[in-house]
């Protein structure tokens, strides 16, 4: 398939800089099978049968955006900095701006308490050390550093406080990733509340998401496109409640790709397994999904591989459908933005009765 299969045209006032309040409050489409349905994220219960589980990814986003100063004598520059994942060495990988203005061995302070040394850079990275370790540097970096919001939202304005809330879902606790699983940001207290006494259970798994979630798919032919490595877990505990759902006939719905792309990784011989390691699945049309009966997602780029992605899932056509009613009803795009509940096997009939005109 070829990457223009994947594109299409968004309004840019379509796209959205901050979150809906509540968090549940916001727009969700529901692909429900063949119907298309406008509801809101606290109408999900409605759409989940007793037994379902939910698939929620655990993982944390750090502030990873740094400002920072690089003394040389009188000279002082202003150095950006993102990290993208930490090392076993116990340096960081980062992105840099500007890279050129900083020699190996220099040093950047980003506060009165956190600075980093420049070991070494590699294919446009650096690699930093920083002055401190462990919670010494988690309570630094939170007093400096700024939410990684994606691009699409930071060219359009900065983070600032209410970033370090909005953009951290509600069962964060694994600290490590540079971008949230969006799609958990639609989930607050009473709609959990729901959820549980709907009979929906729940499952925690983390997959640490990485900044390349942003990178562009540059190749024509996707095939030939290959995806950044994350890590992730799938806990024994996590495999075996997994397994019993889909034992007892109950549907397992990840709430995002990221979630998703982890339990088809765990699933990848045919039966969820425990997982722990990286995952650089690529989930394109034609693949066969083992564990994911459904999923719980934003609306994504053009072009992009989670288009791909729930393009596989739906079939093409039908998430080309999918998107073509979210822009006329102007839905809420990308990591702020409004949700869908995408259920390729459909419900038979919609739980509530109610068809979108």
């Amino acid at each position: 398939m070829k990457l223009s299969d994947f594109d299409f045209d968004l309004p840019e006032d379509l796209i959205a800089t901050r979150p809906a309040r509540p968090r549940s409050s916001a727009r969700m489409l529901v692909a429900d099978g063949a119907a298309i349905l406008d509801r809101h994220a606290y109408d999900l219960p409605a759409f989940l049968r007793p037994g379902d589980r939910l698939v929620l990814n655990d993982t944390r986003v750090i502030p990873a955006r740094l400002s920072g100063t690089r003394t040389r004598g009188e000279a002082v520059s202003r150095i950006e900095a993102t990290l993208l994942e930490p090392r076993a060495d116990g340096t960081w990988a980062a992105l840099l701006k500007p890279l050129r203005k900083l020699r190996e061995g220099e040093t950047v302070r980003f506060s009165e308490r956190l600075s980093a040394v420049l070991e070494a850079r590699d294919e446009g990275q650096a690699r930093l050390r920083f002055s401190l370790a462990g919670e010494d540097f988690d309570a630094a970096l939170a007093e400096a550093g700024a939410m990684p919001l994606p691009p699409y939202i930071a060219a359009r304005r900065p983070a600032d406080e209410a970033d370090k809330e909005d953009y951290q879902t509600i069962w964060a606790e694994r600290s490590g990733a540079v971008a949230a699983p969006t799609a958990s940001l639609h989930f607050d207290a009473p709609l959990m509340a729901a959820l549980a006494a709907r009979g929906v259970e729940t499952t925690r798994v983390t997959l640490h998401v990485g900044a390349g979630t942003f990178l562009p798919v540059k190749v024509d032919d996707i095939s030939q496109h290959r995806m950044h490595a994350e890590w992730g877990e799938v806990t024994p505990r996590a495999a075996e409640e997994i397994a019993a759902t889909k034992a007892s006939g109950g549907r397992v719905i990840p709430v995002g790709t990221t979630a998703l792309r982890l339990i088809e990784s765990a699933g990848a011989d045919g039966a969820i397994a425990p997982f722990e390691g990286t995952t650089d699945i690529f989930i394109t049309p034609g693949f066969r999904f083992r564990v994911a009966d459904g999923l719980v997602t934003n609306f994504h780029l053009p072009k992009s591989t989670l288009m791909m992605l729930v393009s596989a899932l739906m079939g093409a056509e039908r998430i080309r459908a999918v998107y073509d009613h979210a822009i006329a009803a102007r839905y809420r795009f990308f990591s702020y933005g409004d949700a869908s509940l995408l259920l390729p096997g459909g419900i038979g009939a919609p739980l509530d009765g109610k068809a979108a005109p």
